[in-house]
């Protein structure tokens, strides 16, 4: 494709430039051109050449990438210790300590109450 331009546009240049040769009369090119031919000859020379440069510039990317540079690296991390340690399992004791536990009993007695005589009462009696 880059080939295709370039030689299309040095075919083309070719073409305009012999054209230009061949109009001129055999009188003319003899004798000189006027200062406003050389000045249009000059111009279109100009555009001619100026096309070619353009189109072998355009094969180049305009925005190319930078040239790549290499970078060591960083080290790699030490390496790490990793320890696993088991949790010892949590048991709870009880304090030895000592539980009362009361019994508790209803009695019933006679009381001798004076004036009255022998009356029968409750009480409770923990052991």
């Amino acid at each position: 494709m880059k080939a295709n331009k370039f030689f299309s546009g040095a075919a083309a240049v070719m073409m305009l430039a012999s054209g230009l040769a061949a109009a001129q009369p055999a009188a003319a090119r003899d004798r000189g051109m006027s200062p406003g031919a050389a000045a249009a000859v000059g111009v279109l020379g100009g555009l001619a050449v100026g096309t070619i440069v353009g189109a072998t510039v355009a094969q180049q990317p305009a925005y190319a990438a930078p040239a790549p540079v290499y970078v060591a690296p960083p080290p790699p991390p030490p390496p790490t210790r990793r320890v696993y340690v088991e949790e010892a399992p949590v048991v709870y004791e009880r304090p030895a300590r000592r539980v009362y536990v009361e019994r508790c009993s209803t009695e019933r007695y006679r009381e001798w109450v004076p004036g009255w005589g022998w009356e029968y009462r409750d009480r409770q009696v923990c052991r």
